[in-house]
């Protein structure tokens, strides 16, 4: 399955279009032959937009994710859009799989980073979220998430092929070394594919690493950005081609539980 990862310079609290942006994409991706466009982490109102993230959050059944669905269903591709969800009185920092008008996929972040989003969301228990298309087992993770390697291996034993995972990933030492490293050996230790897709450009508040990246099982980048740039990236999801690698290292075969 071909896919797309979008390295978006959204627009700090604009919706409407942050939508439009994700829209343009979708259309783009589609007519490249991409059946799935996975977006940053927060797209959807910017990550970089405070306390005006709060108001706004909406339910997972809300007018921003109706418009995707709208999107999807119209291009003919799924998409993952990171945006802020509103339950009853709580905020989570969450992602949307969305395929078409069918009921989304929601996983919500587990490890909330630094104290801007500690004041802003609340964290969720760690759990799996994993979907299947095309006879592919996709799983979704946020930013953050990606760097505790629980979470990485719980979802591979859990069987997927491919994690996807919105970020908003930070200019400096620690977030290159995280995109140039650590995306690469999570894919190889698990064996399996990862799309780490982050914002590009910089917001009022931060200042992005771009440096989205798709990673194979055999710990090669199979799609990069190299910059912080806006990006459209393709890569395409092929287990089958890395079956040698699979074999050769096999992680998830012989792993003794704790």
């Amino acid at each position: 399955m071909k896919i797309a990862a979008l390295q978006m310079q959204s627009a700090t609290g604009d919706v409407r279009d942050n939508l439009n942006h994700i829209e343009r994409a979708a259309v783009e991706a589609a007519r490249a032959g991409a059946k799935l466009l996975i977006t940053p982490e927060l797209c959807v109102t910017g990550y970089g937009a405070g306390p005006e993230i709060i108001s706004l959050a909406e339910p997972c059944d809300g007018d921003q994710i109706k418009a995707l669905q709208a999107v999807s269903s119209s291009h003919h591709i799924a998409i993952v859009a990171g945006f802020a969800e509103r339950a009853v009185a709580d905020v989570y920092n969450s992602a949307a799989f969305i395929d078409g008008f069918k009921e989304p996929a929601i996983y919500r972040k587990s490890h909330l980073y630094g104290d801007y989003e500690k004041s802003l969301f609340k964290p969720s228990k760690p759990e799996n979220c994993i979907v299947e298309m095309e006879g592919l087992k996709f799983g979704l993770l946020i930013c953050y998430d990606v760097e505790f390697p629980e979470n990485v291996r719980r979802l591979a034993l859990g069987g997927v092929d491919a994690i996807l995972v919105p970020t908003a990933l930070p200019a400096g030492p620690s977030g290159s070394f995280i995109a140039n490293h650590m995306i690469q050996v999570r894919a190889f230790e698990n064996q399996i594919f990862i799309a780490y897709v982050n914002h590009a450009g910089a917001d009022a508040r931060f200042t992005f690493a771009g440096n989205s990246r798709i990673a194979a099982p055999d710990g090669s980048l199979i799609a990069s950005s190299d910059d912080t740039a806006e990006h459209l990236l393709f890569a395409d999801i092929e287990p089958a081609i890395f079956a040698a690698s699979i074999g050769d290292n096999p992680y998830l075969k012989d792993v003794t539980p704790l």
